[in-house]
C-alpha cells in the first residue's frame, strides 16, 4: 500500500502577521502625525527640567553627579526631610502628638469619656440645686455614665412596687432631666437590702427589685418622650449593697433605684 504524501506547510509568515504589522505601522504614523501637529512650550519645558535638576540632580552628567557625591548627598538630605515629615505626622490639628500605641489611644479615649460624663454631671447637679432636689438624688459618674441614685423609701412603701403618690413630683423632675441630658442608653437598676421577704406577693428580693425597676421604666415610658428602646431595666436584688446591712441606716441606703445615663462616647 502506497504511503500518502504529507502536505508541506505554506512558506513565509502567516497571513495574520502581515495584517498586524500593517496596523502597527498605521498607528505609528498616526501618533507621529499628532506629535507633528502639536506645539511644545519650550519655556515650560525648560522650567520643568530645571526643577528636576534642582531637586534630584538627574539632568547633569550622571557619572559626575555620583562622583562628586551630589546625587548621594541630595538623597541623604531628602531622607532626612522624609524622616521629619513622618515624625510630624501623627499630630492632631493642635500640633499635639497622637498616641504611638493602642494603649495610649485607649487612655486618651477614657479621658475624653470621663470629661464628657463630668460635664453632664455638673449640668444635672445645677438643675437639682435649682429644684431643691440635691438631697433626694445623689450623683456619681464614671467614664461610661452619670448615675442618679434615689432612695427606695422615697419611691415605694415596704414590699411594694407601686410608686407612691407623694413621689410623683420627684419622678416628674427626673423625667425632665433624663429627656434633657440623655445622650443614648439609660439603664434602671432596682436594689434591696438582705432582709428576706415576708407577707408580700413577691417571694424574694430579686423579684421585688425587678418590679421596682420596671415601675420606674413604665413611668418614664408613659410620661416622657424618651425612646423606650434605649431604656434598660433590671433587678439586682441584695447582691450589690453600698452600705452595711447589719444597721437600719445601711439597709435604708441599700434599698434604692439607680439610673445610669450613658454618655455619647460610650459604646454601651
Amino acid at each position: 500500500m502506497a504511503k500518502k504524501k504529507q502536505e508541506e506547510p505554506p512558506k513565509g509568515s502567516p497571513a495574520w502577521m502581515a495584517t498586524f504589522s500593517d496596523l502597527m505601522n498605521l498607528l505609528l504614523c498616526f501618533f507621529v502625525m499628532l506629535f507633528a501637529m502639536s506645539t511644545i512650550d519650550a519655556q515650560k519645558f525648560e522650567q520643568v527640567a530645571a526643577s528636576f535638576n534642582q531637586t534630584f540632580s538627574i539632568f547633569d552628567a550622571g557619572a559626575t553627579a555620583i562622583g562628586d557625591g551630589v546625587l548621594v548627598g541630595m538623597g541623604v538630605s531628602q531622607l532626612n526631610e522624609l524622616d521629619d515629615y513622618i515624625n510630624s505626622t501623627g499630630k492632631n490639628p493642635e500640633g499635639e502628638l497622637m498616641p504611638e500605641n493602642l494603649e495610649a489611644a485607649a487612655e486618651m479615649m477614657d479621658e475624653a469619656k470621663l470629661e464628657k460624663s463630668e460635664e453632664m454631671a455638673e449640668k444635672i447637679e445645677e438643675v437639682l440645686e435649682e429644684k431643691n432636689l440635691e438631697d433626694e438624688i445623689d450623683i456619681e459618674f464614671t467614664a461610661q455614665y452619670v448615675q442618679l441614685t434615689l432612695n427606695g423609701a422615697l419611691l415605694f412603701d415596704s414590699g411594694s412596687v407601686e410608686i407612691k403618690e407623694e413621689a410623683m413630683p420627684l419622678m416628674n423632675q427626673l423625667g425632665i432631666i433624663l429627656q434633657r441630658f440623655s445622650q443614648g442608653t439609660i439603664e434602671i437598676e432596682g436594689h434591696t437590702d438582705n432582709v428576706p421577704m415576708s407577707g408580700s406577693k413577691y417571694s424574694n428580693n430579686d423579684e421585688l427589685s425587678s418590679g421596682r425597676a420596671l415601675s420606674v421604666f413604665y413611668y418614664l415610658e408613659n410620661n416622657t418622650t424618651l425612646d423606650s428602646g434605649l431604656i434598660k431595666h433590671s433587678g439586682r436584688g441584695e447582691y450589690q449593697p453600698i452600705a452595711d446591712n447589719s444597721t437600719p441606716e445601711g439597709r435604708a441606703k441599700n434599698r434604692r433605684v439607680e439610673i445610669k445615663i450613658y454618655n455619647a462616647l460610650s459604646a454601651y
